[in-house]
């Protein structure tokens, strides 16, 4: 049996494929671009992508289990992938969430079919946002200097994973963090130190941050959204919980961890 992997080349989604290469299963990649996919070795890879379901017919053949993380464009169609995917015959489901129960959570747990909810808080990953301005400058520029319990990716994947193979996570909602609180300048101290320089933090302004954000492509709505996140998350965004090691059996990994295994991508 086949478990498909969609958003694979994403920062969670290549851990939700390595792990599951550990753990033995037949792994099929969704990707837009397979010829750049740098995904490991004994990978179906597979084009296409999970916005427009209406391609994936040939993806989802033979296809017991799916795991899918919510991203730009999957709302307006994610109700009709998450239909397709258990007239194919998918069983088994998990999805990372955008941070709220939006139409196609809310059709998977309609489904009938077995599923689970990961809501992890602020990833680790998005520290590398700040690579560029690093690597040219020394200066990380952030609206707000707030703590949050930020989470490895790998470890949302090694969750996501456990619940598509074990049983007893059906309808199970999970919070994820790390296992401690950091505010953005206690990170760019803990990069400093590992890397051997000084780099300072400095705060952005609001409206900045936003515009920021838009020039990257994003809408502003959706840039007000995450730019409002951070000027006021929620409790559950820095208080830390237990559930990746009730769930996988092990310690959530720290910053410091994620920091030694990316620090060259932070270097000139």
């Amino acid at each position: 049996m086949t478990v498909l992997v969609t958003g694979a080349t994403g920062n969670t989604g290549r851990h939700v494929v390595a792990e599951l290469l550990r753990r033995g299963e037949r792994v099929r990649a969704l990707t837009r671009n397979p010829a750049e996919a740098r995904l490991p070795a004994g990978v179906e890879l597979v084009e296409g992508t999970h916005t427009a379901p209406e391609t994936l017919t040939g993806a989802l053949a033979g296809v017991t289990k799916l795991h899918i993380t919510v991203t730009a464009g999957l709302a307006d169609v994610g109700v009709d992938l998450v239909k397709r995917a258990v007239d194919a015959g998918v069983r088994r489901m998990s999805i990372v969430w955008g941070g709220y129960v939006g139409p196609t959570e809310q059709a998977m747990a309609e489904s009938g079919v077995e599923w689970t909810r990961l809501e992890p808080q602020e990833f680790m990953s998005n520290t590398l946002t700040w690579a560029d301005t690093i690597r040219d400058g020394g200066v990380v520029r952030e609206p707000y200097d707030l703590p949050s319990a930020l989470v490895h990716e790998a470890d949302i994947a090694a969750v996501a994973v456990t619940a598509l193979l074990e049983d007893g996570h059906s309808g199970k909602a999970y919070n994820l963090t790390g296992p401690e609180v950091l505010t953005p300048r206690e990170r760019v101290g803990m990069l400093g130190a590992t890397l051997g320089r000084d780099i300072e933090f400095a705060e952005l302004p609001h409206e900045q941050a936003i515009e920021r954000l838009m020039s990257t492509g994003v809408s502003r709505e959706d840039a007000e959204y995450v730019i409002g996140w951070y000027a006021s998350p929620p409790v559950e965004a820095s208080t830390v919980v237990d559930t990746i090691e009730k769930v996988t059996g092990r310690p959530a990994r720290t910053f410091a961890q994620w920091v030694a295994e990316h620090a060259d991508r932070f270097r000139s």
